[in-house]
């Protein structure tokens, strides 16, 4: 393959693509789409590695490496130290142009991709990309196959030209192009994060559970929980099992206290010795059924915690991670995430992200100035509820999901009255969700549909269904409403993750991102480049607002990054 010149503003594009070839384990094929060349096929993982590392290396301006997905492909290459500039998922961009004809669900692989183009019925995948990265599996089809004489190169061409004509119809094409480039940008930081992995000392995780579980014992409960239970029966006066919800609402029954349920929020306010032990046990069982020793040796090894992202796993746009929990870790456990010795985690939140989102999507001026705080819900308390930053919280997130029960409503009037834009935008949304219509966030991710059964409840003509549809439709506009909110978010945290990943590689060139969750990021990187890291992060927030919301936007998103040893220290 020829490696020539390519413009900055016009990169190059390469499409690698997985080639069937049973028996002899994995090949792939590279084809170089600004000249005529012909694909290079059967390579060997090494092979490919060697050419796609001339190339990065080589190139005037790296190349954008088209991958049917990031998540089978990039592993391949990270495993053999090579990280690429740019890419585009034509999977996350399928998926994308998918739901915004309000198509959620449907196919999204490169067979159904291809298939599509070409007018043909798409076929299913058969095959989720997050259950079997590139790493370790040699002999394992990568999903439906093409027809017949069709290279996945060749598919990867028509898919990515037929991806660009789809954007090209679209209103507001450039704002869904910035999301598309920064959602294939985020499946790099995903599959990196996983390589990289979050530094994690399991000896402290260890201690940390003998000091609070006390010792493991084989196939029973640790000490202090067995010491739990037993207290749990004494109370009771006879043997329950915590573990079984149906056991402790029957043991409250014997005693004369009907609960609805085992949940802690059930048992709030019942009068019975057994309440303080039993929910004492079972906070503690769920930090050793999540995070107790099996999860310590499933999920770290050499010192890091390596679970895999999902990218855009949630409706909204949101991250979501497969298995480990990776999007949930306690409080408890933070104390096990250390870096390195010589080395700093720089722990960044994004404060107060959503209520600032709302403000820039709506274009409310008056919430906007409001924003420019460091502590949005004390400035508006300030402008607005007296000085009660808990009212003015209670209000702001009640106009964004919905809430009205107890002094909701009324603090919402005073919101609806003070920022009659911002509340307005939102229940706008509202209004399309109860009426089934698609909404969107600010670069344009969409909605799903409501289900065939809310259409068939809402559009009942019989008087009896008729509480039940205005409570579905209530129920999809506060999802709506909230939507176009949490998307928004998404889409400047994606921007913001494309964004800090280049800009770190050029400047802090050791620094790692090793974790992301919706409004938070931790980068690993040597002590001595620390500072440069966190006025990254600072700049990447300023500029995804920009880029996301307009240059004129006045919202501030402040996003400060604490440089500590230890991730329970930046809280």
């Amino acid at each position: 393959m020829s490696v020539g010149p390519g413009g900055e503003n016009d990169p190059v594009r390469i499409v690698v693509a997985e080639e069937s070839d049973a028996g002899v384990g994995r090949r792939y094929g590279i084809r170089r789409l600004d000249d005529a060349a012909p694909a290079e096929r059967g390579l060997t993982a090494e092979e490919l590695v060697a050419l796609v590392r001339t190339i990065e290396t080589s190139e005037a301006s790296p190349p954008t490496w088209v991958f049917p997905s990031t998540d089978r492909l990039y592993p391949t290459l990270l495993s053999a130290g090579v990280r690429v500039r740019r890419c585009h998922d034509l999977r996350v961009t399928e998926g994308l142009l998918l739901a915004h004809e309000g198509r959620h669900g449907e196919p999204r692989g490169l067979a159904a991709a291809y298939a599509r183009a070409r007018g043909a019925p798409p076929p299913p995948d058969d095959e989720d990309p997050h259950e079997s990265s590139a790493q370790g599996v040699l002999f394992e089809p990568t999903g439906p196959a093409l027809p017949d004489g069709v290279e996945p190169t060749e598919a990867a061409a028509v898919v990515l030209a037929e991806q660009e004509r789809w954007l090209d119809r679209l209103p507001h094409a450039e704002r869904l192009r910035l999301l598309v480039a920064a959602e294939s940008a985020s499946t790099l930081v995903a599959a990196e994060m996983t390589a990289d992995g979050l530094p994690w000392d399991a000896d402290v995780h260890r201690q940390l559970l003998a000091d609070v579980l006390g010792a493991r014992v084989a196939g029973g409960r640790p000490t202090k929980l067995a010491e739990l239970a037993e207290r749990i029966a004494d109370a009771f006066g006879h043997p329950v099992n915590p573990d079984h919800p149906p056991s402790v609402v029957r043991a409250f029954a014997r005693a004369g206290i009907e609960v609805p349920s085992s949940r802690a929020a059930a048992l709030a306010g019942v009068d019975h010795p057994a309440v303080e032990p039993l929910l004492k046990y079972k906070e503690l069982a769920r930090l050793h059924s999540a995070h107790g020793w099996n999860w310590l040796t499933e999920w770290v090894h050499d010192g890091r915690f390596r679970p895999q992202f999902v990218v855009g796993g949630v409706v909204s746009g949101r991250w979501a991670s497969r298995g480990g929990g990776a999007l949930q870790i306690p409080k408890t456990l933070r104390r096990c995430v250390r870096a390195d010795p010589g080395w700093k985690l720089v722990v960044a939140d994004a404060a107060q992200l959503e209520p600032r989102v709302l403000a820039a999507i709506s274009g409310d001026q008056r919430l906007a100035a409001v924003s420019t705080s460091e502590d949005l819900y004390s400035s508006l308390a300030a402008d607005a509820f007296g000085g009660d930053r808990g009212r003015a919280k209670i209000a702001l997130l009640s106009a964004m999901y919905g809430g009205t029960a107890g002094e909701a409503g009324a603090l919402l009037a005073v919101l609806r009255h003070r920022f009659p834009v911002a509340v307005g935008y939102v229940e706008q949304a509202a209004v399309a969700g109860e009426r089934g219509e698609l909404v969107r966030s600010r670069l344009g991710r969409t909605s799903p549909p409501p289900s065939s059964s809310w259409r068939s409840l809402t559009g009942s003509a019989d008087d009896s269904h008729e509480a039940a549809a205005r409570r579905a439709a209530k129920d999809w506009g506060r999802f709506t409403r909230n939507f176009v909110v949490q998307a928004s978010a998404a889409d400047w945290t994606a921007v913001l993750l494309a964004s800090a990943r280049s800009k770190l590689r050029d400047r802090a060139p050791d620094a790692q991102l090793v974790f992301f969750q919706h409004d938070e990021v931790i980068v690993h990187c040597p002590e001595q480049q620390a500072a440069e890291a966190c006025r990254v992060l600072d700049e990447c927030a300023a500029d995804a607002g920009r880029l996301v919301f307009g240059r004129r936007c006045p919202v501030r998103f402040p996003l400060t990054g604490a440089v500590v040893d230890c991730y329970a220290d930046a809280k």
